[in-house]
């Protein structure tokens, strides 16, 4: 099994920054995509970032140009940096994975979820 931990949640005053982690451990073959959701108090999940195994990118419009998404394939974490924070960004955020896992045949791809990191951002 494979499984996520986020860590670098907490409390930052509006305008500051926070930098997310998540780590992937556990037995599996390799890691595809990954990526960042949110839900805040009362609100639907939503997604905010995701980092492909191509390396490419995709950020919700509500962040682009405040928040990067980043990955370490060594240390199998990816990373969420996220400045110039806002009330509106406060949400319970998770970290969501495709791993690759071994099966009869081949590998399987298998969804992961991280238990969520709380970020406030409040004066």
């Amino acid at each position: 099994q494979v499984q996520l931990v986020e860590s670098g949640g907490g409390l930052v005053q509006p305008g500051g920054s926070l930098r997310l982690s998540c780590a992937a451990s556990g037995i599996f073959f390799g890691i595809n995509a990954m990526g960042w959701y949110r839900q805040g108090p009362g609100k639907e999940r939503e997604l905010v970032a995701v980092s492909t195994s191509g390396g490419s990118t995709k950020y919700a419009d509500s962040v682009k140009g405040r928040f990067t998404i980043s990955r370490d394939n060594a240390k199998k974490t990816v990373y969420l940096q996220m400045n110039s924070l806002k009330p509106e960004d406060t949400a319970v955020y998770y970290c969501n994975a495709e791993a690759l896992v071994g099966g009869t045949i081949g590998t399987n791809s298998l969804e992961v979820w991280g238990q969520g990191t709380l970020v406030t951002v409040s004066s």
